[in-house]
């Protein structure tokens, strides 16, 4: 490489240019002119082309290493200083894509505005409002009556309309912190995706946003690629170029043939090193991306045009659960954008898998409250208005007068407010803030969520389908055994008991046949482990070099990669990796290891004793699988053989060929065939208690390495050495069965690229974060960042807390809105008026929605979770205790708010509030009636903190400051609201005494929680739940 002394910036660069006068001395970055030889839009150009064309337009360049001087790179060094990255960044652009402006607060209020029950309700104000600064001249009015109702007429109008606000503005505001939160989400699984490059001679992993053109990048097996680039030198590569073209075939890429390799595709097979040529938006990718995303917009809108005409016929509107996969996708970039800094994708699809379990059974849930709400509402509004007319028009034989039309408009409030109550608005809330908030939690337990649903599917999980290595495993791999010449050691050898020719050979067979991206690091402090870099088997390999006291790096020192003559990369079909090297003396050296049983059938020969070479025969490697293989597996290690071959220009041995010129190395099956083995050596990875607690929970593991599926899975706990489409059809299987009452949710986990098909296809697929390959974090649903497989128990955990939080919520909110709806519709017949005002019930729902989903999605999970079974898919979403706890608890306060009702008045000697006129200043009953109401739901809020038919209520209470804090503001807004409420909230001041009757009901709801807690489940017809 002649190129080489001038494309290192040696002193001899400077000395030139720094002799060439003060005007090019100006213009030099880092000792090199500022000026490159070759222009973006060349690079724009020349990426542009494929195949053939590629390689003569690179050829028009002077080829690939004047295209590097050009840029003024190494290929073997690479870039050097920051000031010169800098430059570089300014002159080609940058690795990022811009991403869409995140939603405004104001956008957020806007949209929370749309919702259909709101607007009903602001434009019934509204024209309340109007209709009290109206006074019709025709009546001949009592004088006392008609003022205060002018003075205070208004006040309800403009209480509703303050209660809208404030219901608008709390949603806008979750909302908005939902979508910071989802933005920091993204720049961390953004920041998650690193690549190797070398920069000043070292090979160093940057994250993808920092690569500039230029860069030299090492491409492996798995990656995504993160740029555009030329490639320098490759073994044996082959691309998945579908995300960009479709085309599902693998793409063959060298350098003579077709050198070009493009951002956002896979690398399926092989390995080797690109010049980095575009990045961002001059990559391929992000010329898609642009043009995609002033399509994208164009849609949004059309799909905006098409929503509204979809929503005015369902009852669930605004920030109920129909949206939030759409805010999702939204506000975070979709799954495509995510793991890269861009890629091109489709037009954001909402969902990636049919909706999630919880989703499913929240939408149905909520569709039909909806509709019993509206009918409700519909009857006490009709009920009211007949009423009304009936005994005005027909008992007092009075005439239309305009003033009546306040009354009309008065009915309609109540009516609009008892739909506010029924339809349960605050759930989609409740799952999202649930969700978003352990979200948060998770990134803390090693889980980056990338998609919020995968959060609350793992807590139904009843399988999880894994990798042995790695996943279920410590993955800190350690060969334990070795079978050298003969010899089985359970520790690890002297490298001086070996004989030396063997020995030195392994070495060599070892240290040049891992890839050179596998590493094993010193510990960061005293006393830990090595660190593991890179393949984890291979890991393992190199370890037991130095175990032998011997070091890797100075063989690979010796025979760097660009002097490999042919790479045959390990993939899932070959399960082998072989490298040739050219060898000392002439001719080349294939060294291979792999799976034992893969390799030892390519053995011809093997060393004996004292290192003497034999024959390997047919029974000898049967002795050798009983005797030796077979132990090792069954103490769970992984066997790994190395073996050779050597290629000689003169006089062979017996286990070397004779070869007069280049033998074919396309003809694979007879280059790595008629090896000779050097070694089998067994290697460890430790399984952790994590599976223990997985099984306690309900949940199977199964490990995963074509069988007649429905009869085996049931009782398949480990298959070995599968390939990827065994695991696919696995997976698929499971899912698909018809065997169990319940589809069972089935989770994967999963670190090559081959993994990617189960991966999509599971409910709920985990990537490593530090093994994984890109390919496999792209398919995945939360990214393991340490590997470990007790994350994944972390998962079930928050998962099942998620679920049971919503259904905490539920049970809390399902009895406010019975208790509230019966009370409205049956005191509207009985009572010609609501004893709840429009207010008042605005405020319950506040309370109830949005406060309260606040405070019972934020509960911490606890190992208990751990201790049932998974729920699975088909159980309903209210359980029969949960059933029981809601009817029981509306039994009770409905007594008691119709006792106070009917005979209140007299029971605490006050003046009544039934049959109170229009205007009529609040009464105290009424105001009993509401605070009452108010204190047995806030007590009722305690006992839905346990939905499994626990005792003690309190139990962990402080541990979750969100939930006290809320309860005692609540508590004191309403103290506030009944002694200083007044007309806005229709109520008068209580007495000591009438409060402590009021507390008195309220704390009732404990005790009678009891009660109803000990009432037996299993006693309840299957029906209610």
């Amino acid at each position: 490489m002649a190129t080489s002394s001038f494309v290192e910036r040696g002193p001899f660069f400077n000395d030139v240019r720094l002799g060439s006068g003060p005007t090019e001395e100006m213009a030099t970055i880092d000792g090199r002119p500022a000026q490159y030889g070759i222009t973006l839009k060349n690079l724009r150009e020349l990426m542009e082309t494929r195949g053939r064309e590629g390689v003569s337009k690179v050829t028009d360049f002077g080829g690939v290493q004047e295209i590097c001087k050009k840029l003024y790179t190494s290929p073997s060094e690479g870039n050097g200083s920051t000031v010169d990255i800098e430059h570089r960044r300014e002159t080609f652009g940058s690795n990022t894509i811009p991403p869409k402006p995140p939603k405004t607060f104001l956008q957020l209020v806007w949209e929370a505005l749309q919702d259909v029950t709101l607007i009903i309700l602001e434009i019934a104000a509204v024209v309340s409002l109007a209709l009290a600064f109206y006074t019709p001249t025709d009546d001949a009015v009592p004088v006392g009556h008609g003022e205060s109702e002018g003075k205070h007429g208004w006040i309800e109008g403009l209480a509703i309309l303050i209660s809208v606000i404030v219901v608008v503005i709390v949603t806008a505001f979750n909302d908005y912190t939902k979508e910071r939160q989802f933005r920091g989400l993204q720049n961390r699984i953004e920041g998650e995706h690193k690549f190797s490059v070398i920069r000043a001679g070292e090979v160093r992993q940057i994250s993808v946003g920092d690569i500039v053109v230029g860069d030299i990048c090492q491409v492996k097996y798995g990656d995504l690629l993160p740029a555009d680039g030329i490639l320098i030198q490759s073994n044996d590569m082959k691309v998945d170029e579908s995300s960009l073209t479709g085309e599902s075939d693998h793409v063959k890429k060298g350098e003579s043939f077709d050198p070009m390799l493009l951002s956002g595709t896979h690398v399926m097979e092989g390995s080797g090193k690109m010049l980095v040529a575009a990045v961002g938006v001059n990559s391929q990718a992000g010329i898609i991306f642009t043009l995609l995303g002033a399509a994208v917009d164009q849609q949004e809108a059309e799909i905006k045009k098409r929503k509204k005409g979809e929503e005015e016929t369902a009852p669930v509107t605004g920030n109920s659960h129909v949206s939030v996969p759409a805010t999702i996708s939204d506000g975070a970039p979709n799954k495509h954008e995510e793991a890269l800094d861009h890629k091109p994708s489709p037009p954001p699809e909402t969902h990636k898998k049919e909706k999630s379990v919880l989703q499913a059974k929240l939408t149905k849930l909520a569709i039909q409250i909806g509709y019993a709400g509206s009918t409700i509402a519909m009857l006490t509004v009709v009920i009211l208005v007949i009423q009304f007319c009936v005994k005005t028009f027909v008992i007092d034989g009075k005439s239309w007068k305009s003033s009546y039309a306040g009354e009309l408009v008065r009915h309609l409030i109540i009516g609009v407010t008892v739909l506010v109550v029924a339809v349960p608005e605050g759930l989609p809330l409740a799952v999202t803030l649930s969700l978003a908030y352990s979200v948060k939690k998770m990134m803390k337990d090693n889980n980056l969520v990338r998609h919020l649903d995968a959060c609350e599917t793992m807590g139904n999980a009843t399988a999880i389908c894994s990798d042995k290595t790695g996943t279920l495993t410590t993955n800190r791999m350690t060969v334990v055994e070795s079978y050298i010449c003969e010899k089985l050691s359970k520790t690890i050898p002297k490298f001086s008991d070996i004989p030396s020719h063997v020995g030195n050979t392994l070495l060599q067979a070892i240290a040049v046949n891992c890839a050179y991206t596998s590493r094993v690091m010193p510990p960061e402090e005293v006393g830990e482990l090595p660190k593991q870099v890179g393949n984890k088997t291979e890991c393992a390999l190199l370890q037991f070099v130095q175990a032998l006291g011997k070091n890797y790096q100075t063989i690979r020192d010796d025979v760097p990669e660009e002097m490999f003559t042919r790479v045959y990369t390990f993939n899932s079909v070959r399960k082998s990796m072989s490298t040739v090297i050219p060898r000392q003396g002439g001719g080349f050296r294939l060294c291979s290891k792999g799976a034992s049983e893969i390799i030892l059938k390519k053995c011809a020969f093997i060393y004996g004793r004292d290192g003497h070479l034999e024959k390997f025969t047919r029974e000898m490697q049967d002795r050798l699988v009983h005797q030796v293989i077979e132990p090792m597996a069954c103490d769970g290690l992984r066997t790994i053989s190395v073996a050779f071959r050597d290629f000689v220009p003169g006089k062979a041995e017996i286990n070397q060929v004779h070869i007069d010129n280049d033998p074919n190395w396309e003809d694979e099956e007879n280059i790595v065939n008629n090896l000779t083995c050097l070694a089998v050596v067994g290697i460890e990875d430790p399984v952790p208690d994590a599976i223990k607690r997985c099984q306690r929970a309900g949940i199977t593991v199964r490990m995963v390495q074509q069988h007649l599926l429905d009869k085996v899975w049931p009782k398949l706990r480990v298959l070995a050495r599968s390939s990827p489409t065994d695991k696919y059809t696995l997976v698929k299987g499971i899912i698909d069965s018809k065997l169990n009452e319940s589809r069972e949710v089935v989770a994967v986990t999963g670190d090559g690229t081959n993994d990617g098909p189960a991966l999509k296809k599971a409910d709920v697929g985990f990537a490593m974060g530090i093994a994984g390959t890109d390919v496999a974090k792209e398919a995945s649903d939360i990214i393991l960042t340490d590997d470990n497989f007790s994350s994944i128990v972390k998962a079930v955990m928050w998962g099942r807390n998620v679920y049971d939080s919503i259904a905490k919520f539920l049970q809390f909110q399902l009895t406010v809105n019975v208790v509230a709806v019966i009370v409205a519709f049956i005191g509207a017949c009985a009572v010609q008026d609501s004893p709840l005002k429009a207010v008042q019930m605005l405020w319950v729902n506040l309370i109830m929605d949005t406060l309260a989903s606040l405070a019972l999605a934020t509960e911490m999970p606890t190992s208990d979770l751990l201790l049932r079974k998974p729920y699975g898919r088909t159980k309903p979403l209210i359980s029969r205790t949960m059933m029981k706890n809601i009817l029981g608890q509306a039994v009770y306060q409905l007594t008691v708010i119709f006792t106070l009702l009917f005979a209140g008045d007299r029971l605490l000697d006050i003046p009544t509030g039934r049959g109170a006129e229009f205007g009529d200043k609040p009464s105290q009953h009424f105001t009993i009636i509401f605070n009452t109401f108010v204190m047995m739901t806030l007590f009722n809020e305690i006992n839905a903190r346990k939905i499994h038919g626990q005792r003690n209520v309190f139990q962990g209470i402080f541990t979750n400051p969100i939930f006290y804090s809320i309860w005692v503001g609540t508590c004191a807004s309403q103290v506030v609201i009944i002694q200083f409420g007044r007309m806005a909230f229709s109520t008068a001041s209580l007495t000591l005494e009438q409060w402590m009757w009021c507390l008195f009901f309220g704390i009732g709801t404990l005790l009678w929680g009891q009660v109803v807690t000990t009432v037996p489940t299993r006693k309840l017809p299957k029906i209610l739940s």
